[in-house]
């Protein structure tokens, strides 16, 4: 079986994330609208999956049982099948779910035994959002310049930008900085309602649902069983854990890419009912390409599900995906004519959302660095 290929089990799970998905479709210009229309919909079977998922089984999550075969969205190919076929319908939705996302990945990294029964407690008491703050304004996600700072005494103070669900969620992660120097940084875990915690939303032009947002912490107090890995050595405390919690959710992100791509190529096969020669060629091609993207997506996913800091596969699947999303979104508004952004909504949401996914977890040129240093260091042979 050529290493791509889903087995039995995966194969039943995107059959039924598929059937959900459908769901996400009629409230997908809803959500971009208005992310807080969310609220309204929190019993969509996706949904429900979304907010659980990622919560190890022995934390208590309740696992989506599919042909007798249990998932909890602890693997990075398992991830990568879900959010294709739901980003697919809505990368929107998708993205304005609840859940512990990349703050749950982390905490399983990091945390110690009681950390992990008290955030992933939080979250199964009730759908609860979650925020991921590292990148900071002026400086991106530059560890070097990172400059919130916790405290000898527990305080913490900074800002940061560009959060997802940073005005809706109830807790998350914030890195910052105790001393000068890489082993300086650590994560903490935050509620936002703890005194000097403010949220404002930031306007977008894709991804609203989202809700991507700008944090301010006006020394806010964090007490000491909150400083994630203590009980590691200062190599792992910080920017180790985070590296290996982007390398497990890049084919993730790279999924929700092709997702929009796919979702913008099978619009126009909907639309386009008897396209020129020309057009058949070029469907022809893009379909070619999404095809390639998949199988490099999880190849991805598999080289970090057997080793989470190979992350050089990851970061090419992430680049090469954000492209193709561009590049369909682009080529289906070309498809279907000079108005096309105008005379189907749906489709310049698509376009809109492309750009967006970009952004999340690493531009394109951050990607590349990684790729280029996994090369010197031999990672994809000679």
């Amino acid at each position: 079986m050529p290493v791509s290929e889903l087995d039995h089990r995966l194969v039943a799970l995107r059959q039924q994330v598929r059937e959900w998905a459908a769901d996400l479709r009629p409230i997908a210009l809803e959500i971009d609208r208005d992310p807080d229309a969310i609220n309204d919909h929190l019993d969509l079977p996706a949904i429900r999956y979304l907010s659980t998922m990622v919560i190890p089984p022995e934390y208590g999550a309740p696992p989506m049982t599919v042909a007798g075969h249990r998932f909890y969205g602890m693997a990075s190919l398992e991830r990568a099948v879900v959010l294709e076929e739901l980003a697919c319908a809505d990368a929107g939705t998708l993205l304005a779910a609840p859940g512990a996302s990349m703050s749950g990945v982390l905490v399983d990294l990091l945390a110690d035994e009681q950390q992990k029964e008290w955030f992933y407690g939080q979250l199964l008491e009730r759908p609860q959002w979650t925020f991921f703050g590292l990148t900071e304004p002026n400086r991106g996600s530059d560890a070097g310049g990172l400059r919130t700072a916790l405290s000898a005494d527990g305080v913490l103070t900074g800002e940061k930008r560009y959060v997802g669900n940073a005005t809706r969620a109830s807790l998350g992660v914030v890195f910052a900085r105790t001393r000068p120097g890489p082993l300086g940084i650590v994560a903490t875990l935050v509620r936002t309602s703890a005194p000097g915690y403010t949220a404002v939303p930031i306007d977008t032009v894709g991804l609203r649902g989202a809700r991507i947002g700008a944090i301010t912490l006006d020394r806010v107090e964090i007490p000491p069983e909150h400083v994630l890995g203590s009980h590691l050595s200062a190599a792992q405390r910080g920017m180790w854990a985070c590296v290996r919690t982007f390398n497990r959710l890049r084919p993730g992100v790279a999924a929700i890419a092709l997702g929009i791509a796919r979702a913008a190529y099978e619009y126009v096969l909907a639309e386009r009912d008897r396209p020129g020669r020309d057009g058949r060629d070029r469907l022809d091609v893009l379909g070619r390409r999404i095809e390639a993207t998949r199988r490099l997506i999880r190849s991805a996913a598999m080289s970090v599900d057997a080793n989470g800091g190979h992350g050089h596969l990851a970061s090419a699947a992430k680049a090469r995906a954000c492209r193709l999303a561009e590049d369909a979104t682009l080529e289906a508004c070309e498809l279907l004519g000079p108005g096309a952004r105008l005379e189907h909504p749906v489709l310049d949401k698509l376009t809109r959302d492309a750009r967006g996914v970009e952004f999340m977890e690493g531009t394109e040129n951050m990607q590349r660095l990684n790729v280029f240093h996994g090369y010197l260091a031999g990672a994809f042979g000679r």
